[in-house]
């Protein structure tokens, strides 16, 4: 006859066992749920995502659309008479607004309009590259010639280093008289940091093939053959500078030690000393000096359609690439 103590420990054992295995089963139920559930929540990213950049291109493709139907062209049929106006504002480089490429075909479509009477270069600007600037300097130089119109700047609050660089092949400069003009002179800025990366114990580990290659690395010695290198170029560069603006400017230069120094000057300052030639404003020299006081931008900018592709372009395609991985299980 069974000992009712083992019967009841075999039943508990039993009872046991049985919510051991109901447990387990749960939690494997849970589990299964849960990966379920996230495997459908990736499918409605990935269905969002695709949803939302078919939408994305919709919209881009009917702006673009619009933009081709109603944007104006930039050609300006022969007019009355007028003064052209192209303004160079910001920094000058390619790529940017004020790049060679945008100011030089303003200019040439400011120039042929039979319209025009002169072209106003309008400068509000800090400088930028000194190649940029040499290509417009050269081609100012060119289309003068060519198209047989005087060519004027006039600055509004800055007209610095590159910036002057092209103002100094205009046939006369205006400023105001609390401009900012100058800063003849070229600069190679960078950091050194092999001080500090000796103090903390950190070891630069940097393979080139050519024994200069790197020395412009913030985190590597620089030698003094390679500071003479980088000094010799600039200097040249900046010999090529002077020239322009000595060219540009020729008898009315008052020149003293500092002119090509580096230094920036007022619009007041500048005209003392040759580097501009009286205090002026666009309309003003459209009125008194061009006797057309009519001006028209000739200023070539990037449409809202152009705009939308650079901008949205690289997030559509990130966007994109990260639905695909969703849809594919790729991480």
């Amino acid at each position: 006859m069974q000992d009712p103590q083992d019967h009841a420990s075999a039943s508990a054992s039993q009872e046991t066992a049985k919510v051991t295995s109901s447990t387990d089963v749960g939690w494997e139920r849970q589990t299964l749920e849960r990966l379920a559930f996230a495997n459908l929540d990736e499918q409605k990213t990935a269905r969002r995502w695709k949803v939302g950049i078919r939408l994305a291109w919709l919209v881009l493709v009917a702006v673009v659309f619009w933009q081709l139907f109603t944007y104006r062209s930039t050609t300006i049929s022969p007019s009355s008479p007028h003064t052209a106006m192209v303004s160079i504002v910001g920094e000058i480089g390619s790529g940017a607004e004020a790049s060679a490429e945008n100011i030089m075909s303003s200019m040439r479509l400011a120039l042929e309009d039979s319209g025009s009477k002169a072209l106003v270069l309008l400068i509000n600007s800090p400088g930028g590259s000194p190649v940029q600037a040499g290509l417009i300097n050269d081609e100012i130089v060119r289309l003068r010639a060519l198209h047989n119109k005087p060519i004027y700047a006039v600055v509004e609050e800055s007209c610095a280093s590159a910036a002057y660089y092209i103002a100094a092949a205009a046939d006369q400069i205006y400023v105001d008289k609390a401009s900012i003009v100058g800063s003849i002179g070229v600069l190679m800025d960078g950091f050194g940091f092999t001080e500090l990366m000796n103090k903390l114990g950190v070891e630069r580990r940097l393979m080139t093939a050519g024994a200069n290659k790197g020395f412009l690395d913030p985190f590597s010695p620089q030698t003094e053959q390679q500071r003479k290198h980088a000094q010799a170029m600039l200097d040249q560069i900046h010999s090529q500078f002077i020239e322009v603006v000595k060219k540009g400017r020729g008898d009315r230069l008052k020149e003293t030690p500092e002119m090509f120094s580096g230094l920036f000057w007022s619009g007041q300052q500048a005209v003392d000393l040759g580097l501009a030639d009286s205090l002026g404003s666009l309309d003003g020299v459209a009125r008194e000096v061009v006797k057309a006081p009519d001006v028209i931008d000739y200023t070539q900018r990037e449409n809202v359609a152009e705009r939308l592709v650079k901008r949205f372009g690289a997030a559509v395609g990130e966007g994109s690439v990260r639905a695909l991985r969703n849809s594919t299980g790729l991480r």
